[in-house]
């Protein structure tokens, strides 16, 4: 199988789907990820697209593909659909994992958006969580334990992210092993990834 996953920034992959990628990678499945910024705005934006590149190896994903839009200035508009939907035409894709529409940040709300018309005709199209979502509950799951301390490693890659949560004494890491914790108390395992579906097949 293909899977793609899209994120507005470095390190919003990582945060919500990366343990059900490296799951599927691990299988002999193909991963692409999909980066819209650099990030710029939260970093040199040197660093983060070398820290990306990094968890990019961690995760196996195949090709990593940039967008060149500007940090806090993804626009919502048909150009960034069209571009989404140029890759997802090369790609293929039978999963697609992308940032949740309910967002107090404007980069993953236009992502989200754009990602609803552009993945119309894709079958599976999930969204994830990250720390600044909103209204968010899961309606699939992902037993994540068997690959977790490789998803905190492609989290500890963006080095330069780890302590940028404005969470007195929380890093990134602590709240995402707390956020799997907690997904994984609803799904009823140790570990877990949450995500809401646009659409979900299951071919029987």
């Amino acid at each position: 199988m293909n899977l793609l996953a899209l994120g507005a920034h470095p390190d919003d992959i990582e945060f919500g789907c990366a343990g059900t990628l490296i799951k599927y990678a691990q299988k002999g499945e193909n991963i692409y990820l999909v980066v819209l910024t650099k990030g710029e705005l939260g970093g040199d934006p040197k660093v983060r697209r070398q820290e990306q590149i990094k968890s990019q190896r961690i995760i196996g994903a195949q090709k990593l593909y940039w967008g060149g839009y500007e940090d806090t200035k993804i626009p919502l508009d048909k150009s960034l659909v069209q571009w989404i939907e140029d890759i997802i035409k090369e790609v293929k894709p039978d999963f697609i994992f992308v940032n949740y529409p309910e967002d107090t940040h404007q980069d993953h709300h236009r992502l989200a958006s754009a990602s609803i018309s552009a993945t119309r005709y894709t079958r599976n199209v999930l969204f994830y969580e990250v720390p600044t979502t909103a209204n968010f509950n899961p309606n699939v799951f992902v037993d994540i334990k068997s690959v977790f301390h490789h998803k905190i490693n492609t989290l500890e890659a963006h080095r330069s992210q780890l302590l940028k949560t404005n969470i007195e004494d929380l890093s990134i890491v602590d709240i995402a092993k707390a956020t799997a914790h907690f997904r994984g108390t609803q799904a009823r395992v140790k570990f877990a990834e949450g995500f809401v579906s646009l659409r979900l097949f299951i071919n029987i």
